[in-house]
């Protein structure tokens, strides 16, 4: 026999050896998994696990014969023969290509294996592993089995809907079921058919249900949760039935002349409501935009997006002109087209300001307003404002309250250019003030600005004292007269009712609070150069703060829609009869307030207790599951998981010693537990000095 084929024959015998021993370790395996997957998804489900496992295993022999060819095989016959003399590898060599002493010597590997019997080359059978793996797989296959029949798995030749008890002989069981849903035109989604009795679906859609059953019943209907009934027809073998949904429902599958289905299994419906289009402002970034000397146009942009589909979209433009009490708003809405797919849209639009007319004191404010395709009535929404914002000439800001800004406002809104005019007279006289006078001035000056910092950095809710920086100027008069501020500033603080007080900054916009925290570094910067006795250093920072606050100025003003005086009507008929019939009490005392009764909070609280869930505690449980459930049916709309609640209730009615179900429903109702009414704290005595002292107080008489 030829050496090379004799090699070739031990290497096939090798790797047919270990292919079978991989596949017999393999298939108990396989076959375990294929019993469950039989279990529980049926034939379907054995035939994927079955594909699936001899996949796995075609990859595992592929692997473990990867490194079985002739090279190999040469060198376990070296291995077993030494009178080869590690020369068999000479074999699989090209004769052409040896030299003449390894002819030789290849001549003599072939005369020595065909005078002699070949070893064996392949792997011994592992009995041990072999005898382990189909024990294992033996005994998987028989647990799933078993658990499975104890939990009620269904057996393939049954429905996976089915119900969970066994049907009695001759009860018509379902045997096919389909669900086939029409979404809403509007949306554009396609028909589908499910399967299974659960399904989700957009508002609106139509569901038709086509339900097989053996033997033949005689009425199938569906009951659903509240309370209402749907008949299905027969026809053709199927009974069937359609409907429209517009919120989530549950519902249960009725045979025969069963009116409460209760052991019958509760099926779901979840409805996903049609949300109203999203807008996004692309351009302006900020809300209130100031007119530029020369501007004729404003370009405005908006993104919308929408779950189904976009629909007509129109710009809202309100322009208020004058100033004070004569102002005068006008409304105008301008149709505008999108670019872009129907979920998604980009919509610009350039307002000429000349055929505006505006002008200095005007303000232009636009808003888009975009529908949706849902029909019959569309979902609609409305971005946020966006100002065009020509600010009044000094002249016409203050004209007529000469008085009150002289009175109320120097130190807010004056008191910056003041600073200015300080510094710029203290540099005057510089010449004629010795250093020490000179030190001391510019030291006041930047006292006053400090105290300037401080009261527009009660606006962004800083605190009173400037513990941020660190700079506290020792033995510096901290009074209103030391400090050189205004004394009309002082009188309104004190007597006065100001109304831009600290708590009111979060009413800044986000550009308006940036301007004012730029003023503020600013500030900083020209109070340090005044206390340090650099009054020429501070004047840029104080110029620059000056011109901050005068941004913050013109942006401070908002648009508030005009609305008129509505009085209720006088009725003459009464007047000068005494009648007060309808009128209230003003002085009345306040009413206490009542928790209102909910069976949520005596439910929960029965939930909560502790304790084994025995069969006392469930009946204990069953009136309150029915009140519970009355209770949420009257509420569903208004309560956010009225579905789910109701679920869990049919769920732990079903089976009250279930903790899970338990814990579910509790978990549900905490959301709907009644707020306790809030009461006033107790003043605490002040411990035994402050309970003495009230004690003499009591005792003492009364003069």
């Amino acid at each position: 026999m030829n050496a090379i084929n004799v090699l070739g024959g031990l290497n096939h015998a090798a790797r047919r050896r270990r292919a079978s021993i991989v596949a017999a370790l393999s298939l108990p395996l396989v076959l375990a998994a294929g019993a469950v997957a039989w279990r529980v998804a049926d034939a379907g489900g054995l035939a994927v696990a079955l594909v699936i496992g001899a996949a796995v295993t075609a990859e595992l022999i592929l692997h473990a014969l990867r490194p079985l060819d002739d090279a190999w095989a040469a060198r376990q016959l070296d291995a077993h023969r030494p009178d080869l003399e590690d020369s068999t590898a000479l074999l699989l060599a090209d004769p052409a290509q040896l030299t003449r002493l390894q002819q030789l010597q290849r001549e003599r590997v072939e005369r020595r294996l065909s005078e002699s019997e070949p070893p064996d080359l392949r792997t011994a059978w592992p009995g041990r592993a072999l005898a382990l793996s189909w024990t294992l797989g033996a005994a998987l296959a028989m647990a799933a089995l078993l658990l499975m029949r104890q939990h009620g798995a269904v057996t393939p030749a049954e429905s996976p809907a089915a119900t969970t008890h066994e049907a009695a002989a001759g009860e018509p069981r379902l045997v096919e079921r389909h669900l086939d849903i029409e979404p809403p035109a509007y949306t554009g989604l396609p028909a589908r058919r499910e399967d299974a009795l659960d399904a989700k679906l957009p508002a609106g859609a139509t569901v038709r249900w086509r339900l097989r059953f053996e033997p033949e019943p005689v009425s199938v209907q569906l009951v659903f949760h509240d309370g209402s009934r749907t008949k299905l027809v027969p026809g053709a073998g199927t009974w069937s039935a359609r409907r429209t949904f517009e919120r989530s429902a549950l519902y249960r599958v009725a045979v025969g002349g069963n009116s409460s289905p209760a052991g019958s299994p509760l099926h779901r419906l979840e409805v996903t409501a049609d949300r109203p289009p999203a807008i996004r402002v692309v351009t302006p970034a900020q809300s209130v935009t100031l007119h530029e000397p020369g501007r004729r146009h404003w370009l405005v942009e908006f993104e919308a997006s929408d779950d189904h589909g976009l629909g007509p979209a129109r710009l809202h433009v309100t322009f208020a002109q004058g100033a004070g009490e004569n102002v005068t708003v006008t409304e105008r809405s301008i149709p505008v087209r999108g670019d872009g797919d129907r979920r998604q849209r980009r919509y610009a639009h350039r307002l000429d300001l000349a055929s505006l007319g505006l002008a200095a004191g005007d303000d232009v404010i636009v808003r888009l307003g975009v529908d949706d395709n849902r029909r019959p009535v569309p979902n609609s929404a409305r971005s946020s404002s966006l100002i065009l914002r020509w600010p009044p000439s000094t002249g016409t800001e203050t004209a007529g309250m000469e008085g009150i800004v002289k009175q109320t406002m120097p130190a807010y809104f004056r008191s910056q250019r003041q600073v200015i005019i300080d510094t710029e007279a203290l540099m005057a006289k510089r010449r004629r003030l010795d250093p020490g006078r000179f030190m001391s001035q510019s030291d006041a000056i930047g006292l006053d600005q400090r105290l300037l910092r401080l009261r527009y950095g009660q606006f962004l809710g800083e605190e009173a004292e400037d513990v941020e920086h660190g700079h506290e100027g020792e033995g510096q008069p901290q009074d209103e007269e030391a400090s050189g501020a205004g004394t009309g500033e002082s009188v309104t603080e004190r007597f006065g009712h100001i109304h831009d007080i600290p708590e009111a900054a979060t009413l800044l916009d986000r550009e308006t609070r940036e301007l004012l925290r730029a003023a503020l570094r600013e500030m900083w910067q020209a109070e340090l150069h005044l206390r340090q006795g650099q009054p020429g250093r501070a004047l840029p920072y104080e110029y620059r703060a000056l011109d901050r606050i005068k941004q913050v100025q013109q942006a401070s003003r908002i648009y508030l829609a005009r609305v008129g005086l509505e009085l209720p009507p006088i009725d003459m008929t009464r007047r000068l009869t005494g009648d007060a019939s309808g009128v209230g009490n003003r002085g009345d005392p306040l009413a206490a307030s009542a928790t209102v009764a909910s069976p949520a909070a005596s439910l929960w609280q029965v939930l909560d207790a502790p304790g084994p869930a025995d069969d006392d505690a469930s009946r204990q449980l069953l009136p309150g599951l029915a009140d519970l459930e009355q209770w949420v049916r009257a509420r569903e709309t208004e309560l956010p998981q009225g579905i789910d609640v109701l679920a869990a209730i049919d769920a732990l009615r079903s089976d009250p010693q279930c903790v899970d179900c338990r814990q579910r429903l509790g978990a549900l109702l905490w959301p709907l537990l009644p707020v306790p009414a809030s009461s006033t704290a107790t003043r605490p005595e002040g411990g035994a000095a402050g309970k003495a002292y009230l004690d003499a107080l009591q005792r003492e008489p009364v003069r």
